[in-house]
């Protein structure tokens, strides 16, 4: 097998980062969390995600975690989640003794079944966490419906769909509350990172608290209390400002890093129809009310054999693709929480048959031509 030439991810760089990372050195800024490029950030994300508030995290795993605590569940409460996702979605309530009821997902866009949604509530149910694969928005109308129809909370793991749109309406803003992601393999990206979002007031004011280990730090940095003190059960929810520069300096550039991914996207996707038809692959499915942000290229070989026999193939000379999530229900931990409540056959399926190619801001033409066509050579 010959050495990777074409990763399958590679971090986008711009010497803006390091302009930024130098200057709260030099400049003698605030490098722990909260500080100027944090603040920076989070005025963008609040413009992007059509919100009232924004607090970065130090991943999208941590702000899942902090909408967790706000909900201040209890050991009877359910929290409905998709099983083809990845495990922080069930972790972060799982880890606060939330009971987890996982859903099947959509043959289409592989977001949650919203059809399979009114079976699964209960009188128990606490929160719907919908998860938008690909950055293709999940159906929110019908489940927005039916968690006010029930008065349910619902928390969107938006980890992929950062600038994505439902009905024109961004992603992440549907909810009362919402997580988004700034891991290497993002869209943007500052190694590990994250955001907590809402339109909410109050909550917002308690997730301050919460999020600086359970104090009134903030208000006394903002001169609101004279001294600070505990409040509030916490834990230290805060992206250190250096991460937030390098965020900040791709948050600035997003039109670019935008442009250069939807062009990658829509080359996959126009070169590959034809191939795909013969071979009976099928590729992303994007419905008409969705906008969708290029985050990933996945492709659905027919059976388990065929697409492991796509990665050898590809492997083989020098490219990296790779499968995706396991289902959560049928998971070790899964099983052990009592969480495989009966097949969820399409989550199983697609696990199996999954694969997504080279995807990153400095993917060249050369680069993708040379994986278009290794693809091209591949016969089911």
């Amino acid at each position: 097998m010959r050495d990777i030439v074409i990763p399958f991810n590679k971090p986008t760089y711009f010497e803006l980062q390091k302009k930024y990372i130098l200057d709260a050195f030099e400049n003698r800024c605030q490098i722990s969390g909260d500080g100027e490029y944090s603040k920076r950030c989070e005025s963008i994300l609040r413009d992007i995600s059509g919100v009232k508030h924004a607090l970065l995290t130090p991943s999208c795993t941590q702000a899942l975690e902090l909408c967790a605590l706000l909900l201040d569940l209890k050991p009877e409460d359910e929290v409905i989640v998709p099983s083809f996702t990845f495990v922080s979605t069930a972790n972060a309530f799982a880890s606060r003794g939330a009971k987890i009821k996982f859903v099947d997902i959509r043959e289409d866009t592989l977001n949650l079944d919203e059809t399979k949604l009114a079976q699964a509530i209960s009188s128990r149910t606490r929160a719907i966490v919908p998860v938008h694969y690909a950055g293709i928005g999940a159906q929110m109308d019908e489940i927005l419906r039916l968690a006010q129809k029930h008065g349910i909370e619902i928390i969107e793991d938006n980890a992929h769909g950062l600038t994505s749109t439902f009905d024109d309406k961004p992603l992440g803003s549907f909810g009362s509350m919402s997580a988004l992601s700034f891991h290497e393999t993002k869209n943007f990206t500052c190694g590990e990172g994250g955001c907590w979002l809402t339109q909410d007031d109050e909550l917002f004011a308690r997730a301050e608290t919460i999020r600086n280990k359970g104090t009134d730090r903030t208000r006394f940095f903002r001169g609101e209390v004279d001294k600070y003190t505990w409040k509030d059960k916490g834990s230290s929810f805060l992206m250190p400002d250096l991460l937030a520069a390098v965020l900040l300096s791709q948050l600035e550039q997003r039109g670019i890093i935008q442009s250069k991914r939807t062009e990658i996207w829509n080359r996959y996707h126009q070169e590959l129809e034809d191939w795909a038809n013969i071979n009976g692959v099928r590729r992303p499915v994007v419905p008409k009310e969705c906008r969708h942000n290029a985050h990933l290229y996945y492709l659905l070989l027919p059976t388990e054999t065929e697409r492991d026999r796509f990665i050898e193939q590809l492997q083989v000379k020098g490219i990296s693709a790779i499968f995706h999530y396991q289902p959560l229900h049928a998971s070790e931990m899964g099983r052990k929480l009592g969480c495989a409540q009966g097949d969820l056959p399409v989550s199983e399926d697609v696990s199996t048959r999954i694969v997504r190619l080279p995807f990153f801001f400095d993917f060249s033409s050369e680069q993708q031509s040379t994986v278009i066509n290794t693809v091209k050579e591949f016969v089911c």
